[in-house]
């Protein structure tokens, strides 16, 4: 059983995630889906209520259905986060001027590169409502 401090962490966690993702779909370069799954994993740890709610929402519902039924993501979500990614770290990279660290840096970049490509692609795209 998890404290009541725990349980209200999670839940304000969720939320923060929802209002990320829902900023990101306006923002071009912050993503909706990844916040949206934390919030997923935040609710479902805390609040059967919320996470029942996030996942029978239209929008929010089949980002998460999908990763949870490992049926992937679409192609231009996994080249649009690779993007993203490529590009944040790039600019931390360039402002840091301690040699490890960009090196650890790239690095992490080549791994999340890595495991996102090799996720599998979802089949049916008219699934997937959003990115």
């Amino acid at each position: 059983m998890q404290s009541k401090a725990t349980r209200y962490f999670l839940i304000m966690s969720g939320w923060l995630s929802v209002g990320l993702g829902v900023i990101g779909i306006v923002l071009p370069l912050l993503p909706t889906t990844p916040f949206i799954l934390l919030a997923g994993g935040c609710f479902a740890k805390s609040s059967p209520r919320f996470h029942q709610w996030l996942l029978n929402h239209n929008f929010f519902g089949p980002l998460i259905k999908n990763y949870q039924g490992k049926q992937g993501m679409p192609r231009h979500v996994k080249i649009r986060a690779i993007i993203f990614i490529w590009l944040t770290l790039s600019i931390s990279i360039y402002f840091l001027s301690i040699t490890w660290l960009r090196i650890s840096i790239f690095l992490l970049g080549l791994v999340l590169t890595t495991l996102l490509w090799r996720t599998p692609e979802l089949k049916n795209e008219s699934n997937m409502t959003t990115d």
